[in-house]
């Protein structure tokens, strides 16, 4: 049995309650942990504000939404926009991920159709790897065993060029705790104009909602989310997630 800690590790402010809010509540009502972490303070999604002002408000906004579920939130201070994977970032990925002593860690899919979504997949495959092996040049000692590794689903399911990815693993029905993720993503009001400028939406939280209904349609439920899980070499192939959960998982 893997420690009932789960570390969420995405590249942005306001992805985690994107993609997996609502499979937190169920963990978290589980007797799991949570902390949240981002690589980046999403100091480019601002409108009308400079990017330190941006980043103080969304660092301020993410902390407000972590506490819904009493998780801490981190902020390893990538720059957003410019997140590029480097030696100093996936060891201090590593670091966090011992300190928690994480038994579950998420982030992107590798090939999520966003450039700094896809660097946080890599640095945190890696980190997540190396978390109990020695040699780490880190102060935290090593894990006793390789966190179980989990991907969450890119919005619209394609890859940087649009074309559909494979199915997701297993799905989680939310219908229970989408009211949670709402809430959580609430606190993200920054990303209303932005997403308006960037993306042509009308209403950031109502979208998501419509999203979370949209793969909910895919198993049958009112509310999903999906995932994929590592299944690589050097990654453990317990269903944790799957068994911790199993009222709530639904296949495709």
């Amino acid at each position: 049995m893997h420690n009932r800690t789960a570390v969420v590790i995405h590249a942005h402010p306001d992805d985690t309650e994107i993609f997996c809010a609502g499979t937190l509540r169920l963990l978290k009502d589980t007797g799991y942990r949570i902390v949240i972490v981002t690589l980046t303070a999403g100091g480019m999604g601002g409108v009308n504000m400079s990017e330190a002002d941006t980043i103080a408000l969304r660092k301020s906004e993410a902390e407000k939404a972590a506490a819904v579920l009493d998780a801490e939130y981190y902020c390893l201070e990538g720059r957003d926009g410019y997140l590029f994977d480097s030696s100093e970032l996936r060891i201090q990925t590593t670091a966090l991920i011992r300190r928690e002593k994480a038994g579950l860690v998420f982030t992107h899919l590798p090939s999520d159709y966003h450039s700094d979504h896809r660097t946080t997949a890599n640095i945190v495959e890696s980190a997540a790897m190396l978390a109990t092996l020695p040699n780490v040049p880190c102060n935290e000692p090593p894990l006793s065993i390789t966190p179980l590794l989990y991907h969450t689903a890119p919005l619209g399911f394609t890859d940087p060029l649009g074309s559909k990815i494979s199915p997701p693993h297993f799905f989680i029905d939310i219908s229970s705790t989408i009211d949670t993720k709402m809430e959580m993503l609430s606190y993200h009001k920054t990303q209303l104009e932005l997403m308006r400028v960037m993306h042509r939406m009308d209403n950031l939280f109502d979208d998501m909602k419509r999203y979370s209904s949209e793969l909910g349609d895919m198993v049958n439920v009112e509310y999903a989310e999906a995932f994929w899980q590592h299944l690589g070499g050097g990654f453990q192939k317990t269903t944790q997630i799957q068994e911790d959960l199993k009222d709530y998982i639904k296949y495709q």
